[in-house]
């Protein structure tokens, strides 16, 4: 009778085990298969002419974004979809030469051509990282702010890239996301077909992934400004 309970006892166990595992250790899907695919080897020269022109709201509004970060020398800071390093050199002046500004892209040509043009002006704290699309390439704990400008929409793994990016924060670090707001009559046709999620789903899966919004800045009008800061999964 006893060895009859004991295998009843250990079936229920293997179960439970069986339940946690799953959700837990499952291999994230791909959501969005081939839409980096163009990047991997891009020409960085063209894309400095799409990425940095006037016209482009994240270009047009780049101090005041810049100043809206609060950035402080000394500071880590992770430019992730880093592109022709727009951001990462503007960076690059606030955090100073006791900073550190990482240029993380998954393609090779923009992060070593960004390397390049840190070396031309003399801009030693910029350090780039050819990342895949399932990690930062960032040590843990290593940064206090990751920062998406129009990135996220690319993010073909975002579980897998948030719990990165959440890993490399370090206590109390900030995750800033700004991308393409996707509304329904308002938004572009190229928004509405490349853009994968509208803000309240990013929000969602961010909140979800050990982040909490702290802030929706109205400084942009056709992308969004969220700001959150890494909560303890513990």
């Amino acid at each position: 009778m006893l060895k009859h309970v004991d295998r009843r006892g250990l079936l229920l166990g293997v179960i439970l085990m069986g339940l946690v595992w799953t959700p837990l250790y499952a291999e994230e899907a791909n959501v969005n298969p081939g839409i980096n695919q163009y990047y991997y080897d891009a020409e960085f020269e063209r894309w400095v002419s799409v990425f940095e022109r006037p016209g482009r709201e994240l270009y047009d509004k780049r101090q005041e974004i810049v100043q809206a970060l609060g950035l402080q020398p000394g500071m880590a800071v992770a430019d992730i979809g880093a592109g022709t390093g727009l951001f990462t050199r503007l960076f690059s002046g606030k955090v100073g030469v006791q900073g550190r500004v990482y240029a993380i892209d998954i393609s090779e040509n923009f992060v070593r051509s960004i390397e390049a043009m840190a070396r031309q002006q003399g801009l030693d704290n910029i350090q780039g990282i050819v990342n895949t699309d399932k990690s930062t390439g960032l040590p843990a704990s290593s940064i206090d702010l990751a920062y998406l400008a129009d990135t996220y929409h690319h993010f073909e793994y975002p579980r897998t890239m948030l719990a990165s990016i959440h890993a490399a924060l370090r206590e109390g670090g900030q995750l800033v996301i700004i991308d393409f707001r996707k509304q329904p009559g308002v938004s572009s046709s190229w928004v509405m077909s490349h853009v994968r999620a509208d803000k309240n789903t990013v929000i969602q899966e961010v909140e979800s992934a050990g982040f909490k919004l702290i802030a929706d800045s109205d400084l942009l009008e056709t992308n969004y400004f969220l700001s959150f800061i890494k909560r303890d999964t513990q």
